[in-house]
């Protein structure tokens, strides 16, 4: 793949696919660095537990799409400098 420092996939991983429907999957962002922002672009929803409010992402496949890391790397760049 060109650019590879881009994309990762493991698929030893015992969670691997952790989601479904996409045929390249990019788990360079398994754990996804934009969780704690309230506006990522991926598609999140909250639920509410002893009076939190908890992001849900496990239908999210935004940091998952190779073609969004750039992107996400534009987001943490941002969110860095603010």
């Amino acid at each position: 793949m060109e650019n590879s420092y881009k994309y990762f996939k493991n698929k030893d991983c015992k969670y691997f696919p952790c989601h479904k429907g996409l045929d390249d999957f990019n788990c360079l962002f398994c754990y996804c660095p934009m969780y704690s922002m309230p506006n990522c672009p991926g598609s999140k929803t909250y639920i509410e537990k002893n009076g939190k409010k908890i992001k849900v992402c496990t239908d999210c496949t935004f940091p998952h799409r190779p073609e969004n890391y750039d992107k996400i790397i534009q987001i943490l760049i941002r969110n860095n400098n603010n």
